[in-house]
C-alpha cells in the first residue's frame, strides 16, 4: 500500500509540474481582456482560450447597447412604447441588476445609460454644469422606472428615451460565465481579467494561490499591495485615471445616477465577492454612496471583503483581509 501511494504521489507531482499557465491578451467588449488557462500544452490552452473567447462574444451580442441588433437595443428602442420579449439570461440578469438598486437605494442603476453626458473627465472642463442642467441630466433614471414581466420574459422601460446599459456590471458578467464555462470544460486552473475585473478559479502549478495587485491610488503606476484569491473575484476601482478638479474640488468620473452629480470622498474600492458581476456592482456602489453608507450596505452581505482608501489615504478594510504593502 505504501508503495501504491509513493507512485500515485508521484503522479500527481509531475502532472502538477507538466501543467503550466498560458496567456492571451486582445479587445472584447470595447476593453483589454486577459485569459489565463492552466493546461498541459499549448494546443490545448488555445482551445480553452477560444472557447472563452466565444463566450464573452456571445455576453456582448446578448448585453450590448451599441450593437442595433442585440435584445438590449431593442429594449431601449421601446422605451415608452412597447414591452419587448428576451432571452431568460438577459432577464435574469436585469432582475438581479435591480436587486442590486434595491440594495443600494438606486446608487447601482443600469439606467444610468439614460444620463446626459455633462460630465467631460478629458481636461476640458472649466467649470461646473448648471444645478439646473445637473438635475435634467438625470430626468429619464431610475430603475423603479424598468418594468418586468416574469411570466412572458419581457422588459419595459417606462419613459420614452430611457436606456439602459452594462457598463458597470458587463464585464464582471462575461468574466464569470467564461469561468463557468471553462470549469465545466474541465480547465482546473486559471483568471479571466476583464479590464481589472478579475475572476480566479484553482490554483497555480505550483501549488500556491493566485495573486492579484491592487494599483496604489496615490501613484498608479506602483502597486498598493499583492493579495491571494483563490475561486473568487476582485474589482477594483478608483478615480486616479479620470477625475476632474473644479474649485479646489476632485470630482470622480463615477456619477451618482440619483442626483447627476460626480461621486468624491473616496478614490479607490476593491471588493473581493464570489462572482465578478456583484463584486464590479458594489464597487461602484460603495464609491457613489460613500464611506459610512458603503459599508453600512456592504457589511450586511455575506463572503463580501474589501479595501476602501479616502482622499486623505486612509485605509478602511474588512477584517478578514491581511495587507502586506509593497
Amino acid at each position: 500500500m505504501k508503495y501504491i501511494f509513493t507512485i500515485l504521489l508521484s503522479f500527481v507531482t509531475l502532472y502538477s509540474i507538466a501543467q503550466q499557465p498560458y496567456k492571451r491578451t486582445l479587445k472584447l467588449m470595447g476593453s483589454r481582456f486577459d485569459i489565463t488557462v492552466v493546461a498541459k500544452d499549448s494546443v490545448e490552452a488555445n482551445k480553452h482560450i477560444a472557447t472563452a473567447i466565444t463566450e464573452i462574444t456571445r455576453i456582448e451580442k446578448l448585453i450590448s447597447s451599441w450593437d442595433a441588433k442585440s435584445q438590449t437595443s431593442g429594449i431601449n428602442l421601446n422605451a415608452g412604447i412597447k414591452p419587448v420579449k428576451v432571452d431568460a439570461e438577459l432577464f435574469e440578469l436585469i432582475e438581479r441588476s435591480i436587486g442590486i438598486s434595491k440594495l443600494t437605494d438606486g446608487a447601482f442603476d443600469i439606467s444610468y445609460a439614460s444620463m446626459d453626458h455633462i460630465w467631460k473627465f478629458d481636461g476640458s472642463m472649466k467649470q461646473m454644469p448648471s444645478p439646473a442642467e445637473i438635475t435634467a441630466s438625470v430626468e429619464k433614471v431610475g430603475f423603479q422606472n424598468i418594468i418586468l414581466n416574469k411570466d412572458n420574459s419581457t422588459v419595459f422601460l417606462r419613459l420614452k428615451g430611457m436606456k439602459i446599459g452594462f457598463g458597470a456590471i458587463g464585464k464582471g458578467y462575461a468574466a464569470d460565465k467564461a469561468k463557468d464555462l471553462l470549469i465545466s470544460k474541465g480547465v482546473p486552473s486559471g483568471i479571466i481579467n476583464a479590464s481589472g475585473d478579475m475572476n480566479t478559479w484553482g490554483k497555480q502549478p505550483n501549488g500556491k494561490e493566485w495573486k492579484v495587485a491592487i494599483t496604489n491610488p496615490m501613484d498608479k503606476n506602483k502597486v498598493f499591495a499583492l493579495l491571494p484569491i483563490s475561486n473568487g473575484a476582485v474589482v477594483t476601482s478608483g478615480n486616479y485615471e479620470k477625475y476632474v478638479k473644479l474649485n479646489g474640488k476632485r470630482f470622480s468620473h463615477i456619477i451618482d445616477p440619483r442626483t447627476g452629480y460626480p461621486s468624491s470622498g473616496i478614490i479607490s474600492v476593491t471588493v473581493f465577492a464570489p462572482k465578478a458581476e456583484l463584486a464590479d456592482a458594489l464597487a461602484t456602489s460603495v464609491f457613489v454612496m460613500g464611506q459610512e453608507a458603503g459599508l453600512d450596505r456592504i457589511n450586511q452581505l455575506p463572503q463580501i471583503e474589501y479595501i476602501i482608501i479616502d482622499d486623505k489615504g486612509n485605509i478602511i478594510k474588512s477584517k478578514n483581509i491581511e495587507i502586506d504593502k509593497l
